[in-house]
Parts: C-alpha cells; structure tokens; sequence
C-alpha cells in the first residue's frame, strides 16, 4: 500500500443490543464474542500486511483508550484519538482526517468499525485496494455488501451508473441512500437487484471528506479549525473538552454521504460480512450443534432444545445453564443479569438498556 495511504478504526460504540454481555466499562468490540481475539484486535489483525501500525489509527472515547491500547499496543500511543464525548460517526471522521491531513495532505483513509466480523480477509484487502484507488479520482467511496436475503436492519445503496474498473473491481456511483425498509420494500430492493446494504466501511481522501463536511456541516467544520489550530499546543486537549459536547450528534452517512455527488459504491460479494449487531447475528458467524444451537460458556444442557443460542459469562463459577423443550431462544447469562428473549425479538434488546436508563439503574448498564 502507498504511504498515503492509512486506516482509522472507529472504536467508540456500545453494541446496547448485545447487553447484557456488552456494557458501558466492556463495550462490544472490546469482546472476545467470536474468538479468542476482541472484535477490536481482530479487526487490527486484518489490517496486517497492509499497513504498517504508524499508518493505523484509532478512534475512541477517553474511558476507552487506555483499555484498547493495552488490546493492540503495536499502534503508537500518538495514533489513539480519544474523544471528549460521542458526537457520531462524522465528528470521528472528521477529528480523523484533520490528523491525518496534517502528517500527510495527500492522506487517503479507509474508516472501519471496531465491531465487525469478515470471514473472507483476501476479499477485504482487494476492495481495499480498489477502494483506495477510487478514492484518489475524488470519490467518497462506501463498500456495498451485496445482500443475501431482505433484511430490515440495514440501510441500501443503489447503484447508479458504472465510473470504471479499479483492482478487477466495478465501482458505480450512488444513486440513492436508502433507509432501514420495511419487509415488503427489502423484498422489492432485492428481488429488483442492484442494490447493497450499506456497510459502514468508507475510503475517501482526507481533504476531500473535509471539504464535504465543510459545505454541509458547517458547525462541525468550525470546531474542527479550532481543534486543528491547537493540535501542535499543550491546548489541544482543552480544546477538544470545549468544543466537543456542543456538537451535533450525527453519522457521516446522514450528515455527508446522503447530500454528496461524489458518492461511489464497490459491491462486495461473497465477503463474509456480518456487522454482530444482535444476539441473532452470531448465527451468521459462528458453528451451531447438529440442533442448530450455539453454546458458549462453561456447562450446558439442551434436552428437546434447538435453533437456540445460550451465552454464559459465568467468569470461572461453573454456573450450570439447562433449557429444556424450547426452539429458536436466547438467553445470555452474566454475574448481574440474566437475558431470556425470542431470536426474532433480538434487535429490541436496546429497548431494555433504554429502560434501565429511565430507572436510573446506572449498574446494570
């Protein structure tokens, strides 16, 4: 990969659907939910052999960024962005491309969640690649996943007219951002084809997406100038404490992506892409038994159970879990809480982190 080129990995989520197992102090992607390795280290992991751990950056909030640089200490301290607060994913570009502009202006950044989960990393590199390329004609490019059933919970892409071949990969401008659908129009949008579900992962220029972010987020853009003039002071710090909290919160996809004509899309087919954001999403990932069960933890019994996940996080207590005569459940199982849900009812489970906020019972988030 050229010198130009780096990787910011957005680091600074919660995951409230994966509760009770993901909390405030032990976020999704600090988790060794899949394999041995924290969604985090495993996405660090798939950026070896491309760039080195200088041109690897990471943004994260301040209670995080200690607790990940001991995850993935190769990535010099100076390379840990840490936020005053959580602003979206377009203040995290934003504060991104600043850094990265500074230490090189022709800087072109790939941004990836901390939390995802790619089975095909061979694949993931040559959009990479293509990405980049893309990227260097001026071009906000997102990876598509091409889809392979409809789903509700993502947003879709669709393709426009083809701008040319990149790495052996087809980019196509955007035609339109399409929201969360109901049933019946992700029905439509996938029987109709070209379409994608929008994955989160974008490659851009730096002074390209802040020029962007400049036209349609002015307010951003101004606190950025400020914390760009201080960046080289001992201010820098205090600066960001400032003007951090009076920012919008907003994703760059509402924010930039949606009010662009530079936006381009590479369809990613056959990645192996799953974005873990409920319980019900690991059965995309991870082995079942021959009664499609998944059963993590220390001892399980299932009599007469199956197509169900039981998630134990008994930190050596051997506490027993058994489920007896039931289909398609989960039950996640933690030193304080206990969660017993249907799988077609997983994507509520932030609906429970809402209500112990209204409670005020601040220990079991």
């Amino acid at each position: 990969m050229k010198a130009n080129y780096h990787a910011v990995i957005m680091a600074g989520g919660g995951g409230t659907r994966l509760w009770p197992l993901s909390r405030k102090a032990h976020p999704k992607h600090m988790l060794a939910l899949l394999e041995q390795q924290s969604l985090f280290q495993s996405t660090v992991a798939r950026l070896n052999g491309m760039f080195p751990p200088e041109r690897i950056w990471v943004v994260t909030v301040e209670e995080q960024a200690h607790d990940l640089q001991r995850q993935a200490p190769a990535i010099p301290k100076e390379n840990y962005l840490p936020e005053p607060a959580p602003r979206g994913t377009a203040a995290v570009v934003g504060l991104a491309a600043v850094a990265l502009r500074r230490r090189n202006p022709d800087a072109v950044m790939a941004v990836l969640p901390s939390d995802h989960f790619i089975r095909h990393v061979d694949l993931f590199h040559r959009l990479l690649k293509a990405a980049y390329l893309v990227a260097e004609e001026g071009y906000l490019v997102t990876l598509g996943i091409t889809p392979t059933y409809p789903a509700t919970g993502y947003g879709y892409i669709q393709r426009g007219e083809s701008i040319g071949v990149f790495a052996d990969l087809r980019a196509y401008r955007v035609a339109r951002f399409k929201e969360k659908p109901d049933q019946e129009n992700a029905r439509k949008m996938l029987a109709a084809g070209g379409h994608s579900w929008n994955s989160g992962m974008f490659v851009w220029r730096a002074d390209v997406i802040l020029a962007e972010i400049r036209r349609q987020m002015p307010k951003l853009a101004e606190a950025l100038d400020e914390v760009d003039a201080a960046w080289e002071t001992p201010h820098r710090a205090d600066v960001l404490r400032r003007v951090w909290p009076a920012l919008e919160t907003q994703t760059v996809d509402y924010g930039v992506m949606e009010g662009t004509d530079k936006a381009a899309v590479i369809p990613a087919k056959g990645l192996g892409w799953s974005d873990v954001g409920s319980w019900e999403a690991l059965f995309d990932v991870l082995p079942t038994d021959d009664d499609g069960n998944i059963l993590r933890g220390y001892k399980h019994i299932t009599i007469d159970a199956r197509d169900s996940l039981v998630y134990a996080d008994d930190n050596g207590k051997g506490k027993l879990i058994a489920v007896l005569g039931v289909d398609n459940i989960v039950v996640v199982d933690t030193d304080d809480a206990l969660l017993v849900c249907s799988r077609e009812q997983t994507q509520r489970v932030r609906e429970i982190v809402k209500e112990l906020k209204s409670r005020g019972w601040e220990e079991y988030l």
